[in-house]
C-alpha cells in the first residue's frame, strides 16, 4: 500500500519492508507511520521466507523488523536480513521485556530499534529517516572503499603491464599507451615492453591474455618480464616463444587462458624487422608514402596447443625512416556509433591517413581518441599500442 502525508514535507519516497506475524502490530505501525508525514510505501510480509521474495524482487530502503516470527527468532532473524539485503537499513521492533534485545541486534547489524508501545509517530519519523541515512553513508563508504583498493589494484598491475623500455644506444623513439576496459577501469591481459639487447638490436613484444580481470592481468605481467629476462638472456624465435608457453601454462592453473602475442626485432643496420606472430594480427608500418599493414607469416597462439612450437618467422625490409606500430585488438574490436560496423584493420588504415602527420606520441593519443569516438564510448576492450620511430633527428627515448 501506499500512502502521502503532507504534514511534514519531505520529498524522499520511503520503500518501507515491515516484517511482522502480528495483526494488531502491523495496523499499529501503519498507522504510526501515516502519523510521520513520510511519504512511504508500505509492504507487510509475516514470515522470513516472505520478506525473502520481495527483498529480492524489489528495492527497499528500510526493514522493519520484529525479533519474534514463525520462522526465525532474535539476533538470527537480524542476521539472516543483512545477508539478503547488505546495504538496506534495519529497524528492529522489541518488546517491553527485551531490555538488552535492541543492542543485540544493533550489534548484528541493525541501525536503530524501537520498543513497541514506547514509539510516537514524530520518533518513528526521525529513526526511519536517520536509519536510511546511515544505511546509504555506509553503502557509499563501502563502495569508495572498493573503487579505492581496485584503483590500487589496478595501478600496481599496471605498473607491470606498462613498463619502462630499455633502451642503452638505440636512437629508435618509443611511444607506448596502456588503456584498460571502460567497466570499473577493469584491467586485462594486454602487455607490451621494448628492450636493447647486448647485440644492440632492439627487441619489442605485444601481447594479449585472454580474459579481463586480476587474473587475466596479473598472467600478462608474468609473461611480459619472462619476456624481457628470456630475451636479455639470449633467447630469440621460437626457442623464446616456447618458454613463455611454458610460464603461460605453469601460471595460468586451471583456468584455461591463452595468448596472443607479436615479437619484433629491429636491426637498424640492416634495415630489417624480424617478426614473430604467435596468433596475433600484423605490425603496421608508417613511411611517408602512408601506413599499410605488413604482410607476415602466422603461428598458433600460446597456450592452444602446448608442445606445437610452429612459428614461422618474417624478415622485412625497412626503409630508412619510419614507424612501427604493433597494437591489441582493443584499438580495432571497436564499432563505427554511425554504421554499427565494425573498425577492423581497414578502418583503422582509413583512419590513419584522415589525420594528419604529427608527433608521433601524439599521433598515437589523436588515433585512440578517434577511434573511442567512433565506438560511442562502448570502449569494453583493453588496449595496449607501441609505437617505433627511426630515422629522423633527434629521435632516442620514450614516450
Amino acid at each position: 500500500m501506499t500512502s502521502t502525508v503532507a504534514a511534514v514535507p519531505d520529498e524522499q519516497m520511503y520503500r518501507i519492508l515491515l516484517i511482522e506475524d502480528d495483526q494488531g502490530d502491523a495496523l499499529l505501525v501503519e498507522e504510526l507511520l501515516h502519523d510521520t508525514g513520510l511519504r512511504f510505501e508500505l509492504t507487510t510480509r509475516t514470515t522470513l521466507a516472505e520478506a525473502h521474495a520481495v527483498l529480492a524482487g524489489s528495492p527497499i530502503d528500510c526493514v522493519l523488523l520484529d525479533l519474534h516470527l514463525p520462522d526465525v527468532s532474535g539476533i538470527d532473524a537480524v542476521t539472516a536480513v543483512r545477508r539478503r539485503a547488505p546495504h538496506t537499513a534495519v529497524i528492529v521492533l522489541t518488546g517491553l521485556s527485551e531490555a538488552q534485545a535492541g543492542a543485540n541486534a544493533m550489534a548484528a547489524g541493525a541501525q536503530d530499534y524501537l520498543v513497541k508501545g514506547k514509539v510516537d509517530g514524530e520518533l518513528l519519523r526521525r529513526t526511519v529517516r536517520y536509519a536510511v541515512y546511515r544505511s546509504k553513508t555506509e553503502r557509499t563508504n563501502a563502495e569508495a572503499q572498493a573503487a579505492r583498493l581496485r584503483a590500487e589494484e589496478n595501478a600496481r598491475l599496471e605498473r607491470g603491464l606498462l613498463p619502462q623500455p630499455i633502451l642503452d644506444t638505440s636512437t629508435v623513439r618509443v611511444t607506448s599507451r596502456y588503456l584498460p576496459g571502460a567497466a570499473w577501469a577493469l584491467l586485462g591481459g594486454d602487455f607490451l615492453d621494448v628492450v636493447e639487447g647486448d647485440d644492440g638490436l632492439l627487441h619489442a613484444v605485444v601481447g594479449d591474455v585472454s580474459g579481463h580481470g586480476p587474473d587475466a592481468a596479473a598472467l600478462g605481467v608474468f609473461l611480459r618480464i619472462a619476456w624481457r629476462s628470456l630475451v636479455l638472456g639470449g633467447h630469440r624465435g621460437n626457442d623464446l616463444l616456447h618458454l613463455m608457453e611454458r610460464i603461460l601454462i605453469a601460471e595460468r592453473g586451471s583456468q584455461h587462458l591463452f595468448a596472443t602475442c607479436t615479437l619484433l626485432t629491429l636491426d637498424q643496420r640492416a634495415a630489417t624487422a624480424t617478426l614473430h606472430l604467435a596468433g596475433h594480427h600484423e605490425p603496421l608500418l608508417t613511411t611517408a608514402a602512408g601506413t599499410q599493414e605488413l604482410a607476415a607469416a602466422h603461428g598458433m597462439a600460446l597456450g592452444v596447443v602446448p608442445g606445437l612450437r610452429r612459428w614461422p618467422s618474417t624478415v622485412v625490409p625497412l626503409p630508412a625512416s619510419g614507424a612501427l606500430t604493433l597494437y591489441t585488438d582493443g584499438l580495432t574490436e571497436g564499432h563505427n556509433g554511425a554504421t554499427g560496423e565494425r573498425l577492423g584493420v581497414d578502418g583503422l588504415l582509413g583512419l590513419i591517413g584522415e589525420l594528419p602527420t604529427t608527433d608521433p606520441a601524439e599521433h598515437v593519443d589523436r588515433l585512440i581518441e578517434e577511434t573511442h569516438a567512433l565506438n560511442a564510448g562502448r570502449h569494453s576492450d583493453d588496449l595496449a599500442v607501441l609505437r617505433l620511430d627511426w630515422g629522423s633527428p633527434g629521435t632516442h627515448g620514450e614516450e
